[in-house]
C-alpha cells in the first residue's frame, strides 16, 4: 500500500462542479480526501494530474455545461486523468465513457467511493467535509433522493429513492467545521422535507444543529411549501441561530400546471406556508424556484405565476424555461409552449423579479443588521438581503446600517 507522505507535494488535482449545493457538498468531500492524501489543489495556470468533473443533467444546458467542463479540462491539462461523476454520468455514462482524456465514469450510486476506484491501492480517507473553501456559508448532506416523480423531473431516476443521514453524523461533521472557522451553515439535500433517520424528522435535526456552540446561522435549503408543517415552522421561528429566510419551491402559480407537473402542493397551500411565516416574523424573507413554459401552460397559468411573485415578493428567483428530459412523464406531453414563448415568458419574470426584490430592500433602508461578509465585500444579512460592505473580510458578522438601495443589493454606511 502507498503511504500518503510519497505523494506529499508531488501532486495537484481540480474538482469541476456544476449543478446543485449536495454536488456541492460531494465535491468539497472529494477535495478534503485528496488533500488528506497528500494531493493539494491547483491554482490558476496550474496542470492537474487529476480532474473530477462533477455533472449536472436537470436541464439541457446543464449537459453541455458538463460536457465543455470535461472537454476543457481535458485539453487545458494534458495527460490528466479526468473523473467524472454526477447526475449526467448517471444518465448517459455511454456519452460519457469515450470522451478524451476520461478514465473514469462513476455513478451517483457509488459516488462517495469514486476515490477508491482510482486508487484501488490507496487507504482512502472518510467521505466527509472538514471546510467548504468554495462558500462562506457551509453546504451540509443530509439527505439524497427523492420520491416525489414530478412530471419534468429527471433527479428520482438519477440520483435513486430517499435516503437520510444518521443526526449524530451530522452533528459531528458540522461540529468540525465550525471548528474550522464556519460560521454559518446549510442544510441541503435533494429532497430535503423527507429527512428521516428513524423517525426523526427535519425539525428535529434542526434543533439539535441550534444547539451546537459557536454556530452563528442556520439554513434550510430547497423545500416543498406542503413540507413545511407547524412543527417545522415553529422550529425555525423560534430557534436560536435559524435564519428567518426560506428557500420554498414554487414552479408555479397555476393550479393547473401545479397538478400537471405532479407537485403535492397548491397555490393556496404555497400562500397558507408564506403567510404562517411572515405573520409571525415580518422581516422573514422567501426565495424560490420557477419554470416558465411547461407544456400545456397557457397565458392565463403563466399570467398566476406573475402575481404569485408580486405577491409573495420573494427577495430572489431562480428561473428556468422548461427543458425536455427523456424518460419523464412531461416528455410525453404533446402540447409544447413554443420556444419563442419561453424566451418572452422568461425575460417578463426576470424583469419582475428584479423590480419585486428592489422594492423589497427598499424597505430595509436605514435599518441596521447583521451581515456575513463572503467575497468581494458583498454579504448577506440574516434574512438573505445582498449587501456590500466596505473594510470588511470574508467570514466577518459585522453588523452595518443599511445606507441605500440599487438593482445589485444595499449597501452598508462607510462610516
Amino acid at each position: 500500500m502507498t503511504s500518503y507522505s510519497i505523494l506529499l507535494g508531488m501532486k495537484k488535482f481540480k474538482v469541476v462542479t456544476l449543478g446543485c449545493r449536495t454536488n456541492q457538498y460531494e465535491s468539497q468531500a472529494y477535495i478534503d480526501q485528496l488533500k488528506k492524501m497528500g494531493y493539494s489543489e491547483a491554482k490558476v495556470g496550474e496542470e492537474a494530474e487529476l480532474c473530477i468533473v462533477n455533472t449536472c443533467t436537470v436541464t439541457e444546458s446543464a449537459d453541455s455545461s458538463s460536457k465543455y467542463q470535461i472537454r476543457h479540462l481535458a485539453r487545458e491539462n494534458p495527460g490528466t486523468r479526468v473523473v467524472v461523476t454526477g447526475c449526467l454520468a448517471e444518465r448517459a455514462p455511454e456519452e460519457l465513457v469515450n470522451m478524451p482524456g476520461v478514465s473514469h465514469v462513476i455513478s451517483n450510486k457509488d459516488k462517495e467511493n469514486l476515490l477508491s476506484h482510482v486508487f484501488p491501492d490507496e487507504e482512502i480517507p472518510e467521505f466527509s467535509i472538514e471546510n467548504f473553501s468554495a462558500h462562506t456559508r457551509a453546504f451540509v448532506k443530509v439527505q439524497d433522493g427523492c420520491n416525489s416523480f414530478c412530471t419534468y423531473c429527471i433527479i428520482p431516476y438519477v440520483r435513486g429513492r430517499s435516503r437520510s443521514r444518521a443526526i449524530p453524523d451530522i452533528l459531528k461533521e458540522i461540529g468540525g467545521l465550525i471548528a474550522n472557522g464556519k460560521k454559518e451553515v446549510v442544510l441541503t439535500g435533494i429532497n430535503i422535507g423527507d429527512f428521516d433517520d428513524n423517525g426523526k424528522r427535519l425539525a428535529e435535526l434542526i434543533r439539535q444543529v441550534d444547539k451546537i456552540p459557536g454556530l452563528e446561522r442556520l439554513r434550510v435549503s430547497s423545500i416543498d411549501a406542503d413540507e413545511v408543517d407547524e412543527e417545522l415552522a415553529s422550529t425555525i421561528l423560534n430557534g436560536k441561530k435559524t435564519c428567518h429566510s426560506m428557500h420554498i419551491v414554487l414552479q408555479s402559480g397555476s393550479n393547473a400546471v401545479l397538478k400537471r407537473m405532479n407537485r403535492k402542493y397548491t397555490r393556496e397551500i404555497f400562500l397558507e406556508t408564506i403567510y404562517k411565516l411572515k405573520n409571525a416574523s415580518p422581516d422573514f424573507t422567501f426565495t424560490t424556484d420557477v419554470i416558465v413554459g411547461f407544456p400545456g401552460e397557457t397565458e392565463n397559468d403563466f399570467q398566476d405565476t406573475l402575481s404569485m411573485i408580486r405577491e409573495v415578493a420573494f427577495a430572489k428567483v431562480h428561473m428556468f424555461p422548461y427543458s425536455e428530459r427523456k424518460r419523464t412523464r412531461a416528455a410525453l406531453f404533446t402540447d409544447k409552449v413554443p420556444k419563442e414563448m419561453i424566451m418572452r415568458r422568461k425575460q417578463e419574470v426576470l424583469r419582475l423579479t428584479e423590480e419585486v426584490g428592489f422594492h423589497l430592500r427598499n424597505a430595509y433602508v436605514g435599518r441596521t443588521m447583521k451581515v456575513l461578509v463572503e467575497g468581494d465585500g458583498m454579504g448577506h444579512t440574516e434574512n438573505f438581503l445582498p449587501v456590500y460592505v466596505k473594510n470588511a473580510n470574508q467570514n466577518d458578522l459585522v453588523t452595518v446600517k443599511l445606507a441605500r438601495n440599487t438593482p445589485e443589493g444595499l449597501y452598508a454606511d462607510e462610516d
